[in-house]
């Protein structure tokens, strides 16, 4: 799979794409609302994609951002492999993938200059979108619009649009380097791995699901299968826990109300939990949530 997202013009998304359906997807683009797409890597960078759009009859034509030039070649109608196979090589950052190719360069337009913050509101918000991006589930568009109205005070808007995403972009590149040094898999992927095996074995597992636990259990009988046997998740509180202090809690419980039955559900989790490598404390009280405990949470950024 690729670690890239695709959006097509007819507003249709597809996330760590196969080469296989990519060259499937360059090939079908061309008809009436569905004549370009653009793909952005996972995790997104700023100014940093490659785009193609196609006219039946006369060709394709794709570009590349890399940051700071935009990029443009003209190919024949009949050259939807050769473009697929580009945009291939650039999410596999193959060296060299655009050679071969007459790219004619335009640098983009500088932007306008984003006056500085005060250095006390700049170190609040930057601490704030830290401990966002160290939770690890909000993309980079969230983040700015987070940032942005992380200080308001009725009519007091002490951030504005263009210095919250200057931040954020600062900031997202910072983690995203971080985060290109860790290896192995992280507990993050742990737990995602034991809520997949979960959510397929009739159990629906959501992570990081609403703001606390009254409103979780409130709305987890409509996030999953309407066969589902019960469920668990952790809320927003719970993965800024997690992030801070290592230990995570988890809300669980069946379907059918009885306590036996709610623990029943808690020793699968428990054990779908270990499965994946992951150490717990549980007493086997249905009154008792799970803690997952001592994660070094590392959560790879994907907006």
């Amino acid at each position: 799979m690729l670690d890239i997202k695709v959006n097509t013009e007819n507003v249709q998304e597809f996330v760590r794409i196969s080469a296989a359906d990519l060259t499937a997807l360059v090939a079908r683009i061309g008809g009436p609302g569905d004549e370009f797409l653009v793909c952005r890597r996972i995790p997104d960078l700023p100014d940093e994609f490659i785009q193609t759009a196609r006219t039946r009859g006369e060709g394709f034509a794709l570009e590349y951002c890399d940051g700071s030039t935009l990029h443009h070649t003209d190919l024949g109608d009949d050259e939807s492999d050769r473009v697929a196979a580009a945009i291939v090589a650039w999410a596999r950052h193959e060296e060299g993938w655009e050679a071969g190719f007459s790219w004619e360069p335009t640098q983009l337009p500088a932007s306008d200059e984003v006056p500085q913050l005060p250095q006390a509101v700049r170190e609040e918000v930057e601490e704030y979108v830290r401990g966002l991006l160290a939770q690890g589930y909000i993309g980079r568009r969230e983040l700015a619009e987070a940032a942005e109205e992380w200080l308001v005070d009725g009519n007091e808007r002490p951030v504005s649009p263009a210095q919250a995403r200057l931040l954020v972009d600062r900031l997202w590149v910072e983690r995203v380097r971080e985060q290109d040094a860790w290896e192995g898999v992280t507990d993050p992927e742990r737990i995602a791995a034991a809520f997949t095996a979960l959510d397929a074995g009739g159990i629906t597992a959501r992570e990081h699901f609403t703001c606390c636990r009254t409103c979780g259990l409130a709305e987890i009988r409509g996030a999953g299968e309407e066969d589902a046997r019960g469920f668990v998740f952790f809320h927003f509180q719970g993965t800024e826990a997690a992030a801070e202090h290592g230990d995570l809690a988890l809300y669980y419980g069946g379907f059918k109300c009885t306590p036996e039955y709610t623990a029943k559900i808690g020793h699968e989790v428990v054990a779908a939990l270990q499965e994946a490598g992951l150490s717990t404390q549980w007493s086997g009280s249905p009154d008792e949530a799970i803690c997952v405990q001592d994660l070094d949470w590392r959560r790879r950024l994907v907006g």
